[in-house]
């Protein structure tokens, strides 16, 4: 089976993931989708092929030669962001993308327009796969286990090419932060990795942001409104307070490259109590502790105007792998020399966000980002170019023959 082929059908399968449920995997059809992958692999005839309790799909290309190798692993999630609907995800193929616009949804005037999304242009002539305008298109990171899946398949399908040992995992909840909390690195087995959960191709990346989660608790007074008077306390006008004292111009709006941000992407609440919720994130490591403290300061300067109304409740979510890349950089010239035997331009480039990966490597499996190819993660303007799917395959296979003639 081709990358196309499993791409399209792994986006119908509705995977996304829920923070809320306190479950491992968070929903039911990540299982559901982590068991077809399990029999796929068999199917393929890779060994040793399992899902746990948690989700956690791995699974073993033996090596093909006596070489003493080190063992690879290659990873990707199962899971689709719970930003916007993974249900009923209705994939489209837009056949030598001429460099227009792209309706998704005439009906309801959905398009994909160049102007809001220049990126695109880079891909004129290619295949592009997009949404029907209603759904994510799920190849963050369904991309990357189809990826996967048929280098695997074209290792074994051609033995001449010479590998030492590949281990592959595919993992839940990802993108709720959770995705390498039962990952067993000892069982797991491999001496490196490389997530494949980039976006445009060509690209590697070992730097990601510091992350953490804040929710600041706002506790009002309620009284009716006609004798409220020297008496209510609003929670929604003081969390509004709170707020606006954040620097406007650090949002994910405003900030690229290396620029770190506050982003509030949740508020629920009443005039008795309400919460703010943020994600706070930077590159470097005491600008990330200084936007931390932040919270800390603006939280006690609201308590001095309404004595006792905020609490902050602030927890670290994973932070750069940077420190643990740089004393293995063989790993990350691996990847440039393959990208570049494939016909690319390797690009090294600073997560904006976070992957499993991240937290991998502090738990001792070095483990930098590889480009899926996707783009406009996220949201209904998701696409992905057929063309730098193959390319994506082409760059496993290629890091696998590299390690066996060095």
């Amino acid at each position: 089976m081709n990358v196309i082929d499993r791409f399209l059908g792994y986006v119908k399968v509705d995977t996304q993931s829920d923070e809320l449920t306190n479950l491992t995997p968070s929903t039911p059809g990540q299982m559901i989708f982590a068991q077809q992958l399990v029999k796929e692999l068999i199917a393929i005839g890779l060994t040793d092929a399992e899902v746990d309790s948690n989700g956690y799909v791995m699974a073993t290309l033996p090596a093909n030669t006596d070489k003493e190798l080190p063992t690879i692993g290659f990873i990707a999630h199962m899971d689709t962001s719970p930003d916007m609907t993974g249900h009923n995800v209705q994939p489209r193929i837009v056949e030598k993308y001429d460099g227009g616009d792209i309706v998704l949804c005439a009906e309801e005037n959905i398009v994909l327009k160049t102007e809001d999304f220049p990126e695109i242009l880079g891909y004129v002539g290619n295949d592009i796969i997009v949404t029907n305008g209603k759904t994510l298109l799920g190849a963050d990171d369904k991309a990357g286990i189809a990826e996967i899946m048929t280098a695997m398949e074209y290792l074994i399908a051609n033995p001449d090419i010479k590998h030492g040992k590949i281990r592959v995992a595919f993992t839940p909840d990802e993108e709720i932060g959770q995705g390498a909390d039962h990952f067993d690195v000892e069982k797991f087995g491999a001496d490196f990795a490389y997530t494949m959960d980039g976006s445009d191709q060509g690209i590697i990346e070992f730097e990601n942001f510091n992350a953490a989660l804040a929710k600041v608790t706002f506790k009002g007074r309620n009284v009716h409104p006609g004798y409220a008077k020297h008496k209510m306390v609003n929670a929604l006008r003081v969390a509004n307070q709170y707020a606006i004292m954040l620097p406007r111009w650090e949002t994910p709006e405003h900030t690229e490259g290396y620029e770190g941000f506050y982003h509030l992407v949740g508020c629920e609440g009443s005039v008795e109590k309400t919460t703010l919720t943020y994600i706070i994130r930077d590159h470097d490591r005491d600008r990330f502790e200084r936007r931390k403290k932040e919270f800390s300061h603006l939280v006690n300067k609201i308590n001095k105007e309404f004595p006792g109304c905020a609490s902050l409740d602030i927890k670290d979510q994973y932070y750069n792998m940077r420190e643990m890349i740089e004393p293995v950089m063989h790993i990350i010239d691996l990847a440039k020399e393959a990208i570049s035997n494939c016909g690319m331009e390797p690009k090294v480039e600073p997560i904006r966000g976070g992957t499993d990966g991240a937290r991998l490597s502090f738990m001792g499996l070095p483990c930098p980002n590889l480009s899926a190819g996707g783009m406009n993660f996220h949201g209904r303007f998701e696409y992905i170019s057929v063309q730098a799917m193959q390319n994506a395959v082409n760059v496993i296979v290629e890091i696998a023959k590299l390690v066996a003639n060095k």
